[in-house]
């Protein structure tokens, strides 16, 4: 892998992170119901460590010689975490919130792939303690959805 590679990686993180905040945020305002409170404080307390991962990888991109990109430089991605029309459906926010998260550790697990092959150890850091917390985001909403009927 090349640094190109590596900077692709990491603003593609980044915009992601940053995607998750809003839609992260909107959805703890927007939600209604009785089985929205837990999940509503969840995303909240995620809010602060979406934005510190964000600034973990816009300062990784700034020391290799590179500027994380602002917003004409965002294109949305996230369709199934977007607010629900019903805003008591709770489920299709958390199945939102997995999907989101499932693309985040596959973003994460390929950075640390790519810096590993480039024997960039700083950025293989980076990538490893934010799919720490992207793994540990999926399981406690993986444990939401368990408290849902399956069809």
């Amino acid at each position: 892998m090349t640094s190109d590679e590596i900077t692709d990686l990491l603003t593609e993180a980044y915009v992601d992170e940053l995607e998750t905040v809003m839609n992260y945020l909107t959805n703890a305002i927007v939600l209604d119901g009785i089985h929205a409170e837990e999940v509503k404080e969840s995303l909240e307390d995620d809010i602060q460590e979406e934005l510190d991962h964000a600034r973990m990888l816009g300062e990784r991109l700034k020391q290799l010689d590179e500027s994380p990109p602002g917003s004409e430089g965002f294109e949305a991605s996230q369709h199934s975490l977007q607010p629900p029309e019903d805003t008591t459906d709770v489920q299709s926010v958390i199945e939102g919130v997995l999907e989101a998260e499932d693309d985040a550790i596959e973003t994460y697990r390929s950075l640390h792939e790519a810096a590993s092959e480039a024997n960039d150890p700083v950025t293989e850091d980076v990538a490893v303690s934010i799919l720490s917390d992207e793994e540990a985001h999926h399981t406690e909403f993986r444990g939401f959805l368990k408290e849902f009927p399956q069809d």
